[in-house]
Parts: C-alpha cells; structure tokens; sequence
C-alpha cells in the first residue's frame, strides 16, 4: 500500500483480499455476537464495528496511504484506535488482533513493526482480561502465538520476495548481457568478413587489375612497332579480366577460389607461375618439397593468396627476373617460399597503406597466415633481392571438405 511496500502479484492481491475478508467477517461476528446475545452494550458495539469497518474500508482507497509511510501509519492509528474502543465494549475484538498484525508488518519500517505488533498483543491480552476479570497464562498464549505466526509468515515472505527481485535482476542483466554479446560477436563477425572480403579482393582482383594495367602498358609500348607483341599483351590482359570476373562472381557466390576448383593447391601454384610467366616478363618457377598430404580448404586458400599477392608485388616492384616458388610439406607444417632477384628493400621501412598508391599486399598476407595459427617472414635488404616465407601448422580437412574434393 506504499512505495517501500512490494508491488501487488496477482498472489499478493489474492492474499490482501483474504485479509480484507478476515477483518470484515470478525468485525461482523463481534457485531453479530453483541446483538444476537442481548447485551447491554450491544448499541455502541455495533456502532464500534462500523466505525472499525469504515476507518479500515478507507486504508484500500485512499491513494495516499499506498504511496507514503506516514500516511500509513496515521491510517493504522486509526484503525487501532476504533479497535481499541471496540475492545473496551467486547471481548471478541481480541480477534481482530491477528489481521491488524499482517497490517503493521507489511505497511510500517522493519524496526517500527515488530514493536507495533508487541503493543497490540499486549492491548488485546490487557482488554480480554479485564473482560474477565482475571488473568492467567492462557490468556497471553492466543495473541501471542498469533504475533509470532504474523511475524515468521510476513518476514518469511519477505525475503523470498526480495530473493525472488535478485534473481529477476539477475535475469534481466543476463538477458541484457546475452544481447549485448550477441551484439558483440554480430559485430565482430561483421568486422572479421569485411577483414577477409578486403583480403580476397586485394589479393585476387586489385592484382588482377595491377596486371591488366601493366599489360595494356606494355601492349601500348609495343604499338605501332611491334602490333603483334600489343596484340598478345591485349589477349593476355583479356584473360586476365575472364579470371577476374571469376573471381568477382565466385566472391558472390561464397565458394571456393576457381583457381583450386578441379586441381589441387600445386597444380594452382604451377598455373599460377605459368600464368604469371606468360603475361609477364619474369620467369616464375614452381618446386614441390615433401611429400604432399591433404590440406583443409582455408590453408589452401591462404596459400595461394599468399602466393598471388607475393608474385604481384614482385611484378610490380621488384624489378625481378626470376621468382621461385616452393611449396614444403615439412612433418607438421607446410610451408610456402616466395624468392626474387629484384632490387630488394629495406623491411623496417615499409611504406604506409594508402587508398590511392596501396600498400596492403604484406599486411594482408601476415593477417591470413597468423589467422590459422602460422606466421609469415620476409627476408630482403636493398639490392639482394627478397624472401617471403609463409608457414602454417598442418589440420586434415574436415569429411565434408574431403568428400567435396575431386
């Protein structure tokens, strides 16, 4: 009936209404009693228990008595003392004593109730017994029994409510963790397919696009001395943009890379420095150490990205003639050397990514090696040329990815 009280359940109402019930059936009984028995006083005790009836009917209605303490305890006051007037006239108002227990616990302070509660038990053990005029132990067992009952049920209740509001705060902040980490990961998911889009995109058609590039350069060069030359630079750009285009739309499509469909990662590899050799004045040359075992489809894709990426820089800034690549299948490991003779650089002074000039190609393959657990080195100094060496811990494809293969 206030704000420190509990927030009414369908249960509690339940409760509150039996309450109400209570307190009107034995204002009535000790109304009826008093009239059905004759007795002298039956007038006032009628008019005693309609006052107490009134004084409590009006706790339920009137709003500030839900809403503040003090309006609660002026309201009990009242009600205690049409009740102590109804005691005076008639024994049987002992009775009411018990509800009006319930009433103090659930509406005054923890410390004020237990003492509100002594008072009325001693008040309805004091009435009875001037109304008999005796007194024995008997008298004070009923109302004080009745006390302890009241106390042990409202404080019992009590803290199974507020046990009952700490694990409803407890699911609630649950819950909101639950939503936040759902969000999290979302995010984080979000965050980790656009790192792994910008790495295929960097390594497959940005350096598709850099050898077209350097393609139609050449082609125009050779124009209009050599047209047969720019015609097969041409033609090679051509089938540079049909590998691209497969690319794009195998992207779309979330399969695996062309380059690995119908071929395993070496027959990639040698296709893909005879590719390079054919559009490109380097000559790019595939060896195979160990032997081969299957590898799960994300570290055959990052190998040959890896792979991609390390002969497109070579052709873009490398100057070199020859490149090397050697793919080892070392006990647990697999490895992948990328070795030019270009003019090398300097590792401690690499350049920073740009939008415009690049700059992602080794940031990118150091992201996929140390993704599935590998690393990636680079050995190079300023005209000695440059090593790249890409190591991965072996994992067997999974059943679904080996029944998948050719």
């Amino acid at each position: 009936m206030n704000t420190a009280a509990p927030a009414l359940t369908p249960t509690t109402r339940a409760l509150a209404w039996c309450l109400h019930l209570l307190v009107v059936g034995l204002l009535v009984l000790a109304a009826g009693r008093a009239v059905t028995g004759e007795r002298p006083q039956a007038g006032w005790i009628l008019a005693a228990s309609v006052s107490c009836a009134l004084a409590y009917a009006a706790g339920p209605v009137l709003p500030g008595v839900r809403g503040s303490r003090r309006a609660a305890a002026l309201w009990l006051a009242t009600v205690g003392v049409c009740w102590l007037v109804l005691l005076a006239l008639t024994p049987d108002a002992v009775w009411v004593a018990f509800p009006l227990y319930f009433l103090q616990l659930h509406l005054l302070p923890r410390r004020a109730a237990p003492a509100a509660v002594t008072v009325t038990a001693a008040a309805a053990v004091t009435g009875f017994a001037a109304h008999q005029h005796s007194f024995s132990p008997a008298m004070a067992i009923g109302p004080a029994l009745g006390a302890t009952v009241a106390v042990a049920v409202v404080w019992g209740y009590q803290a199974l409510y507020r046990e009952s509001e700490h694990r409803r705060r407890l699911i609630e902040e649950l819950t909101a963790t639950r939503a936040d980490l759902a969000a999290a990961q979302h995010s984080a998911g979000v965050l980790a397919e656009r790192d792994r889009l910008a790495g295929e995109i960097h390594d497959t058609l940005a350096q598709g696009l850099s050898s077209i590039q350097l393609l139609l350069r050449a082609a125009e060069r050779a124009l209009p001395q050599a047209p047969q030359t720019a015609a097969r630079h041409v033609a090679q750009a051509r089938q540079a943009a049909v590998d691209n285009l497969a690319e794009a739309r195998r992207f779309v499509a979330a399969l695996t890379p062309p380059a690995l469909e119908g071929t395993t990662l070496t027959g990639a590899l040698e296709r893909l420095c005879t590719t390079t050799s054919a559009r490109h004045p380097l000559t790019a040359r595939f060896h195979l150490t160990g032997d081969p075992v299957p590898l799960a489809t994300a570290h055959e894709v990052a190998l040959l990205r890896i792979a991609q990426s390390a002969l497109a820089n070579t052709v873009s800034h490398a100057e070199a003639t020859a490149a090397d690549v050697t793919l080892g299948y070392l006990g647990a490991h697999v490895t992948l050397d990328v070795v030019d003779d270009g003019r090398g650089f300097d590792p401690t002074r690499l350049p920073v990514p740009d939008p415009e000039t690049g700059g992602f190609g080794l940031a990118a393959m150091r992201g996929r090696a140390h993704a599935l657990g590998g690393t990636l080195t680079i050995a190079s100094a300023p005209g000695h040329g440059t090593t790249l060496a890409a190591r991965l811990p072996l994992v067997p494809p999974t059943d679904k990815e080996s029944e998948a293969r050719p």
